[in-house]
């Protein structure tokens, strides 16, 4: 028979302990957090790293402007922070952190997860929005292919320096490179590999802009947990110098304003989303 006391720390187990335990992404880090990232970007203005990779990033050929849900993001977040003056450079996404650490850029705007070897190099802001993985094939999945144990063996495509492309290499798939999201579309769709990895967002997005692109997701595939909260397809952050403290915690906080004020969902429907793309656990 419990005791008074031992009731007490019961219940109290009960209150403190989640009915499901739910994983943290995020990794606290607020330690000497003391430069002046923050107000220098406010004063001297910021770069912003992207790759051209619809719907996420772009720079129109015309306009020369950026545009884009992950700009739009960005840009609302810095626009609260006081940071107005924003340049751009555009390069292949495998590219994008060696620029940020050798200070050619100041952020990685294009949405970027959190893997076990950047963060060996890179910090992260806190959550930005989230979509989930998808295994394309050519229509009719003609290798066969319902789950990540079947990609062995198979000619699998990725983006370099991806998630994707990180988590498939630790589960020994052997991965055909591709450098931009238009040759890597090309390449399911003609065979050159049997199936490749990739977002979600941007597959539909696709399919939805080229109709008679003979490719289609695969249903139904379990994902593995540690793709989810390890390898790659957790939230969609930003990514900047390890040193650039000041600036990481008032992106993060940026962030969160936006998401609590609405702003997130906005510019997620906007681009054909819904606020099931705001938490790892879907809202309607």
């Amino acid at each position: 028979m419990l005791t008074k006391r031992g009731m007490v720390a019961a219940i109290f187990m009960l209150i403190a302990t989640p009915a499901v335990a739910q994983q943290i992404e995020g990794k606290a880090n607020f330690e000497n957090c003391t430069d002046g990232s923050l107000s220098k970007a406010i004063s001297d203005g910021i770069t912003l790293g992207i790759s051209p990779s619809p719907p996420y990033s772009n720079l129109d050929p015309n306009t020369k402007k950026a545009d884009g849900l992950d700009v739009e993001i960005n840009e609302a977040a810095l626009h609260w922070l006081g940071i107005n003056n924003i340049k751009y450079e555009v390069a292949p996404f495998g590219q994008l952190i060696p620029m940020l650490l050798s200070n050619r850029i100041d952020v990685v705007s294009s949405n970027i997860h959190q893997t076990p070897d950047r963060l060996k190099v890179v910090s992260f802001t806190g959550p930005a929005w989230w979509y989930g993985p998808a295994l394309v094939t050519q229509k009719g999945n003609p290798k066969g292919i319902k789950s990540f144990d079947d990609l062995k063996g198979k000619a699998v495509g990725a983006i370099a320096g991806s998630a994707a492309d990180e988590y498939l290499r630790t589960i020994g798939v052997e991965v055909t490179p591709f450098q931009e999201d238009a040759a890597e579309f090309a390449g399911v769709s003609t065979g050159k590999v049997d199936v490749i990895l990739e977002d979600d967002v941007k597959v539909l997005d696709y399919i939805k802009a080229n109709a008679e692109s003979p490719i289609e997701i695969i249903p139904g595939v379990a994902v593995p947990e540690d793709l989810i909260f390890k390898y790659g397809y957790g939230y969609a952050r930003y990514a900047v110098r390890p040193a650039d403290c000041q600036l990481r915690m008032a992106y993060s906080v940026a962030l969160h304003e936006l998401w609590g004020a609405g702003v997130v969902s906005v510019i997620l429907k906007k681009y054909g989303l819904s606020n099931r793309n705001l938490t790892y656990f879907p809202l309607n």
